[in-house]
């Protein structure tokens, strides 16, 4: 299977019953997308990308704003100079789903 085949897929709505993905599901999934992380306690993934200015980073994270409202899936996004990073998690279960290695996989395809 591709490695990024996530990005053909589109995110569904969760509720408060939707199962968080157990550490070896996410363990996979990881492997699947360039170069994110999770957090030490496996409830969020992020990434750190580093640009040369503030109006980079900025064009970047409205790339990533259009993603996110199109697959109605809205990561936590930090901005500063010369950086954008992005956190994803789903809020419903306070975890994650498979919805948060989906949004990473179509971020990744940003080309910039």
């Amino acid at each position: 299977m591709e490695k990024n085949y996530l990005h053909n897929l589109k995110c569904e709505a969760c509720s408060g019953k939707t199962p968080k993905l157990n550490h070896k599901e996410i363990i996979t999934n990881l492997r699947k997308i360039n170069d994110w992380k999770a957090n030490d306690e496996n409830e969020m993934i992020f990434k750190r990308i580093d640009f040369k200015s503030f109006k980079q980073a900025l064009e970047y994270t409205n790339l990533v704003g259009e993603i996110a409202e199109k697959e109605n899936h809205h990561p936590d996004i930090s901005l500063g100079y010369g950086y954008c990073l992005i956190m994803i998690y789903t809020h419903a279960i306070k975890g994650l789903s498979l919805n948060d290695f989906i949004l990473a996989a179509k971020i990744d395809q940003i080309s910039f």
